[in-house]
């Protein structure tokens, strides 16, 4: 199977032996909230808001008021990102492939908003009608493997790194921030491994929602529980901006009635 993936195919050009610092963390979250506010935008909109739209949501509003974490690094030096864009990860062919869809200016958008944009752009990557998949797909099928390193590495500086269309890509394909939903694989948490050509700052992962025993003012409740799992550069996210981005989009996945209206 995995001769078919274009993803295996880059990610065999793009990794090598880990040399960069990077910081990971999980919390559990009570999705409680969260899920009995997602029921009743989807009663009052008819749109399908998830879990995942929300937490993106939650990111972009966190890297918006953390700006320490928006930046990249390129020839090495620390290059600050204005926008907070939210890539999604969409599965193609039943996982075999993957590709990112992007919401430009997700921290000046409510959930429904988000939502309303990802529909669209997965409609289009899955229809084969999306160009820049569609683009990058026929370049890395005909690539000669000798080659994939080199186109890789410019790719890096161009499209990562400068924020320049290349080679299919739109400039810094996965955004300021990238989700990435687990959970409909079954798995209770993961932790992203970075795409380094994207010099993507935060990564963070939603695992299956489980009834778990939570501790509620003095007493223990069966709730619902999700747990993310957010991978960081550490050459640009520290455990200070790490914590106050976590405590940010905690607090608005527990009030998510907060991202209801435009940032």
């Amino acid at each position: 199977m995995s001769h078919r993936s274009v993803r295996r195919k880059i990610a065999v050009a793009t990794w090598r032996p880990p040399v960069e610092g990077r910081i990971q963390a999980r919390v559990e979250v009570d999705v409680s909230a969260a899920l009995a506010h997602l029921s009743r935008l989807r009663a009052s909109t008819g749109v399908r808001v998830t879990l995942t739209h929300l937490v993106g949501a939650a990111l972009a509003r966190g890297l918006r008021a953390v700006p320490e974490a928006r930046a990249r690094v390129v020839l090495g030096r620390l290059h600050p990102i204005e926008d907070c864009t939210i890539a999604f990860a969409v599965d193609i062919e039943e996982g075999v492939d993957l590709a990112p869809v992007r919401v430009e200016q997700a921290d000046r958008l409510t959930p429904v908003e988000i939502a309303t944009r990802v529909h669209d752009a997965v409609g289009a990557v899955r229809g084969r009608q999306d160009r820049h998949h569609r683009r990058t797909n026929g370049l890395v099928r005909v690539a000669p493997w000798f080659v994939m390193r080199p186109v890789m590495a410019t790719a890096s500086l161009l499209v990562g790194g400068l924020g320049l269309p290349a080679f299919g890509q739109p400039g810094r394909p996965l955004g300021t921030g990238f989700v990435s939903n687990v959970g409909p694989l079954g798995l209770d948490e993961a932790y992203l491994a970075p795409a380094p050509f994207a010099r993507t700052p935060v990564y963070l992962s939603i695992g299956a929602v489980r009834q778990r025993p939570v501790a509620v003012e003095g007493r223990v409740e069966v709730r619902p529980v999700a747990v993310l799992v957010a991978t960081a550069d550490h050459r640009v996210v520290d455990g200070a901006h790490a914590g106050r981005l976590q405590s940010i989009v905690v607090a608005l996945l527990t009030h998510p009635d907060r991202m209801d209206t435009p940032a």
